[in-house]
């Protein structure tokens, strides 16, 4: 492996939809470390259009002629998750170091497979989602390393709306095998929660489905209908590794609700993550950060147990950068910009694949729990990433 401290690393991207021209503008800008120099897709003449759009010197029409391309040092993988594996596991026998978007594979095992091959090849791979790096997680982190909230004791999250068949122009494959909300949606949320508490050692859950079918509400496909083939409302409990417990509720069966998107409760405070929108909260890189402690809670005048709570929520400056409120404007492929400073420097990315293949090991033992009735014990395991610097890249 090149210990070049300079080095400018080439990445190829695979993968050509709509979300590939955030990533492509967004590692533009760390033009000091990474270069897009060449991308595919189903045809080389969708290829060679992004590739004008975008300035990038080569365009190919598949992805053996990307991954024999000698000039990659990293392959973004933006592919449907369905041939990740596949793509992933090529991707390090052609000597690539991989950064995937999410789920390293449709499951459990066969991304413990690219996790073995990585480690066989001595490659780095590093897997979306990194909107735990943003301003508001990196704020919540903060908060929680400087002692303000105490010692952690718990944390809930809740995604939940009512589909997606309301805005998606396709949303049939969210309703099968390998999607549903805790798949689709839910990694965010799930991985939010391993970079703030760590691994995870015990999970249970409860599940169900409230509809059979449903209609497709907007788009082409408006008036058809989409066979439900998975559980689409989940309730899971967590035993974190610290000790924590957390609780996590994701549906695409609940009309509306109050919920904040997630908490962290500590023994000296609680953080919130407020989001009216259930599109909005920690799939997000920006937000606001609201901190509850002993000297902004208070009962008014009366009796404890006849009165109702008063209290006050601080928000907290966040400091941090990639604060984007908006999902236009977002910092997907920062994790890929942190992992290519690691292969540099000879440390673990921050998105790493390890939390990658924890969190789906997780997410697939909430769904194993539900069915089985029992509690499923985790095998993996991974380090918690280290904070991001307030003046990343300049620190690295």
């Amino acid at each position: 492996m090149n210990n070049d401290k300079n080095r400018v690393f080439n990445v190829g991207v695979l993968g050509i939809g709509d979300i590939s021209d955030v990533y492509i503008n967004n590692l533009k800008l760390y033009g000091d470390i990474v270069r897009v120099v060449a991308c595919a897709g189903r045809s080389l003449e969708k290829a060679q259009q992004k590739a004008a759009a975008h300035g990038i010197p080569k365009a190919y029409a598949n992805a053996e002629q990307l991954l024999a391309d000698p000039d990659i040092d990293i392959l973004l993988n933006l592919t449907v998750p369905g041939v990740h594996a596949e793509l992933n596991l090529a991707a390090l026998q052609a000597g690539k170091h991989v950064y995937t978007e999410k789920p390293l594979a449709a499951n459990f095992a066969d991304s413990q497979k690219i996790m073995d091959l990585a480690k066989l090849k001595g490659l780095y791979l590093g897997s979306a989602p990194d909107t735990f790096m943003g301003g508001r997680l990196q704020t919540c982190r903060r908060v929680m390393d400087e002692g303000l909230i105490g010692d952690i004791i718990g944390a809930s999250a809740f995604v939940v709306s009512h589909g997606q068949e309301w805005f998606h122009p396709n949303p049939d494959f969210i309703y099968k095998d390998g999607a549903g909300p805790l798949l689709d949606i839910g990694p965010y949320y799930i991985v939010a929660l391993l970079a703030l508490l760590g691994p995870v050692k015990h999970c249970s859950a409860m599940s169900s489905r409230a509809f059979a079918t449903r209609p497709v509400e907007s788009g082409p496909l408006r008036g058809s209908t989409i066979d439900v083939e998975v559980d689409t409302h989940i309730t899971g409990t967590m035993e974190f590794a610290s000790g924590a417990i957390g609780s996590f509720i994701t549906s695409f069966d609940v009309w509306d609700s109050e919920l904040p998107r997630m908490e962290i409760y500590g023994t000296k405070g609680t953080l919130c993550m407020n989001d009216i929108d259930p599109l909005d909260g920690p799939n997000l890189f920006g937000g606001k950060v609201l901190l509850r402690t002993r000297d902004n809670y208070r009962w008014q005048g009366m009796p404890r147990l006849d009165s109702a709570v008063r209290s006050e929520w601080i928000e907290v400056p966040c400091e941090h950068p990639f604060n984007s409120t908006s999902h236009a404007e977002n910092s997907r492929g920062i994790g890929l910009i942190d992992m290519a400073f690691a292969i540099r420097q000879q440390r673990e990315e921050r998105a790493s694949g390890a939390m990658a293949l924890h969190s789906l090991e997780l997410m697939e033992g909430l769904l194993w729990s539900a069915k089985a009735r029992q509690f499923c014990e985790l095998k993996t395991t991974f380090e918690r990433p280290a904070p991001l610097p307030v003046d990343f890249p300049a620190s690295e």
